[in-house]
């Protein structure tokens, strides 16, 4: 059936490093928008993520001056209050940790809770979205919208759907992610991890399991890829961008579903010498590198090391 949604209200569940750049983007493309988290604690992190984030758009958006952003600002509220959130979205955008149960949850109380018209989209990065969307009791408005990190910049967005998905739905959601201000990457069928992360875990854990197993130091790594490919960067400044607590999570998940023992300690090594002392990366200013305000690395390539805390 054709879907006829329009989307003007947009709520995004999860403020955390990618949660944050999805509402403010969105908010700046002109949508009404909720960001949700657990608490108050959580919000006030949040906004100091939307004020790191104006400062992105100030350096690097062209046109990001301060009327637009004001005017961005304006259309974002807060809430710790997640059926209050829900309550008139036209679209709900989850971005929670990448628990399955936790997923199943949320969606399980915005099913609940979100008008009947609404479009469910989630974030996730490797799991497969039909293995929770039924919890939301709407699996046909249902699908995945994947975005990449530095949204503002890498404007990214992959739209796939799961085999339940209607199809006006589906194609509600592109024509969204092309007013936000993405470019749509449109999958034909449900994929973990999407097109882009199918190719960048395993490259992100295949650096991981060279720390793990001492063959070389994350800036030796990261120096050599980047002399070697011409790229910007090795993966563990990738997953300090991508932030630290993510990239814990999904080792260690991957770990126990493959019995890994060099993922498994290099998860143990991710808490234990980096979370477990506050630094998750980019948006703390410090994890295998250290950053400044601008988010750009605050020492030379290579002329750190992972333990330099």
């Amino acid at each position: 059936m054709a879907d006829t949604t329009t989307i003007s209200s947009v709520t995004v569940l999860g403020a955390g490093v990618l949660g944050a750049q999805i509402a403010f983007q969105a908010a700046y493309a002109g949508f009404d928008v909720v960001s949700y988290d657990i608490n108050d604690d959580a919000l006030a992190a949040a906004r100091d993520r939307f004020d790191r984030t104006e400062g992105y758009y100030r350096r690097e958006v062209d046109g990001a001056d301060d009327p637009t952003l004001a005017a961005a600002r304006d259309r974002l509220t807060q809430s710790a209050d997640l059926a209050a959130a829900v309550s008139a979205a036209d679209l709900v955008i989850e971005a929670v940790p990448e628990t399955l149960d936790l997923k199943r949850e949320v969606w399980g109380s915005v099913g609940d809770a979100a008008p009947e018209g609404a479009v469910f989209t989630t974030n996730t990065s490797t799991l497969r979205p039909s293995d929770f969307a039924g919890a939301s009791g709407r699996e046909e408005r249902f699908l995945a919208l994947h975005f990449a990190n530095h949204i503002w910049v890498n404007r990214t967005a992959e739209v796939m759907p799961t085999p339940a998905t209607d199809s006006g739905v589906f194609d509600t959601v592109v024509q969204f992610a092309r007013d936000m201000g993405m470019e749509p990457v449109v999958l034909k069928k449900e994929q973990p991890g999407y097109v882009l992360n199918s190719l960048l875990v395993p490259f992100l854990e295949a650096g991981q399991r060279l720390w793990a197993d001492d063959v070389a130091d994350p800036h030796e790594i990261d120096r050599d890829w980047r002399m070697s490919t011409g790229s910007p960067m090795g993966p563990f400044q990738g997953m300090d961008v991508i932030g630290l607590r993510t990239v814990h999570q999904i080792a260690e998940e991957h770990a126990d579903e493959t019995g890994d023992d060099l993922l498994r300690e290099a998860a143990r090594r991710l808490q234990e010498e980096y979370l477990d002392k506050g630094l998750t990366g980019q948006e703390s200013g410090q994890g295998f590198y250290r950053y400044i305000d601008d988010g750009s690395v605050a020492t030379g390539p290579g002329t750190g090391t992972s333990d330099e805390h």
